[in-house]
């Protein structure tokens, strides 16, 4: 059922805090930037009518099995880890979360918002859009106890990175990306108010907040993984990443700064052709093409470096069979993929699980779109764990010591809305 909205971004507000008093839902925010390639502002699932989760294998055809089962809307996520059902691989680093490795759910309600636009799919459609506009918004300040740790010291980062370089001068690898996990043990917080403020702070085009059983994800994501539309699969790999500044005409020439720089330009076309060659296990012979190649996308935090490949699925290859192909998504492997992921689980010091994952949705016209999960909170709120990584393309030409303030700088909305900036010596970002 169809209902017509004067404020969007009210509506949006008082949605969400109705959902959030549901056991499970997954909330997909665009902030209204715009997409060729987006189906909706908001989509929201509400309530599970099925279930599915997996971390013993065969995630993939599970979840191909489920989707027949379940013909509307499925949401979840699909775990960085899955790489090793995909390839002979292993994960052998500390896991703090014990997040399944994919969980997906059907939802008894999706409400969708696409401008003055409310679609509510489900039982009661009209009580339901009743109940939101009559939903009272109340502050969410709940008490946050926190103590920060993170697994490398600057040192102890800088010099694996010296290591990881002398891969790449070897010849093992070409480029790749090394995660860092920051985390906190005993972490109280309210994670509908970080994920509230994080999204004020840092509004992205591929936002979400995910809830189930007490775990929550909290996700500020410039980047989409895989989207499909009609016949065609887009992926936008971002590779290149410089600060934002107050003062327009610096802030103009930081993101000429970014367009021109070799190093960033070399890690962008890199992962452009990993994502070229990806798609072609999916696509009809000779239509996959860059689309865009280094575009600069502006956020409120940063400016990215994007480029969009996309190609026309073949017909053979089901949407689950197509996220499969290109998983994980090269933006955060590297080259040879098999190759910088062995090497990541030796020198990385904790289990990415979700983090370098993929959030978003299957339709039921067979659409999907997915983002990469970065700029990401991960709460248990059962063992009180809390954990985000951030991580940086290292290549042949890359300097360690900036490096690590690039990954301080992907962190920064994360530790402000932590209230913790003061306390990780942050460099001047």
């Amino acid at each position: 059922m169809i209902f017509d909205i004067n404020d969007p971004q009210i509506f949006k507000e008082k949605a969400l805090d109705w959902a959030a008093t549901f056991d499970t839902i997954c909330y997909l925010d665009s902030n209204n930037y715009t997409d060729p390639y987006g189906k909706f502002d908001t989509l929201i699932a509400i309530g599970v009518k099925d279930e599915i989760k997996s971390n013993t294998g065969d995630s993939f055809k599970k979840i191909e099995d489920f989707r027949r089962k379940n013909a509307g809307f499925i949401t979840g996520f699909f775990g960085y880890d899955l790489k090793n059902e995909v390839e002979n691989l292993a994960s052998n680093n500390p896991d703090g979360l014990q997040f399944p490795d994919l969980y997906f759910f059907a939802p008894q309600i999706v409400i969708t918002i696409n401008r003055n636009t409310v679609e509510i799919i489900g039982e009661n459609e009209a009580e339901i859009f009743e109940k939101v506009e009559r939903f009272k918004l109340s502050p969410h300040e709940g008490s946050t106890s926190l103590n920060i740790q993170a697994r490398f010291s600057k040192a102890e980062y800088v010099a694996t990175v010296e290591k990881i370089k002398a891969h790449i001068a070897h010849g093992d690898i070409y480029v790749t990306n090394f995660c860092q996990e920051f985390y906190a043990d005993n972490a109280k917080i309210d994670p509908l108010n970080i994920f509230n403020k994080l999204n004020s702070l840092s509004p992205t085009p591929f936002a979400s907040y995910f809830k189930w059983k007490g775990n929550h994800i909290i996700c500020a994501s410039p980047e989409r993984f895989l989207a499909k539309r009609g016949s065609k699969l887009i992926s936008q790999p971002i590779k290149g990443t410089a600060r934002r500044d107050e003062d327009k005409s610096i802030d103009q020439s930081i993101k000429q700064e970014l367009r021109s720089t070799p190093k960033e330009l070399q890690e962008n076309v890199m992962i452009v052709d990993l994502v070229r060659n990806d798609l072609t296990h999916s696509a009809k012979p000779g239509t996959v093409m860059a689309e865009e190649l280094f575009g600069i996308h502006s956020f409120k935090q940063v400016h990215q470096m994007v480029s969009t490949v996309v190609c026309e699925l073949h017909d053979d290859v089901s949407a689950v069979q197509a996220v499969m192909n290109t998983f994980p998504m090269g933006s955060m492997t590297g080259a040879p993929k098999i190759s910088a992921m062995q090497l990541m689980e030796q020198y990385e010091r904790s289990k990415r699980g979700v983090y370098s994952g993929a959030i978003g949705y299957f339709a039921p016209d067979g659409d999907f779109d997915f983002n990469v999960v970065i700029r990401t909170l991960l709460y248990n709120s059962t063992e009180k764990y809390l954990s985000f990584h951030v991580g940086g393309a290292v290549t042949y030409h890359a300097d360690p010591q900036r490096e690590y303030e690039e990954c301080l700088l992907k962190a920064k909305a994360i530790l402000e809305v932590l209230g913790v900036r003061n306390k990780m010596q942050l460099p001047n970002v």
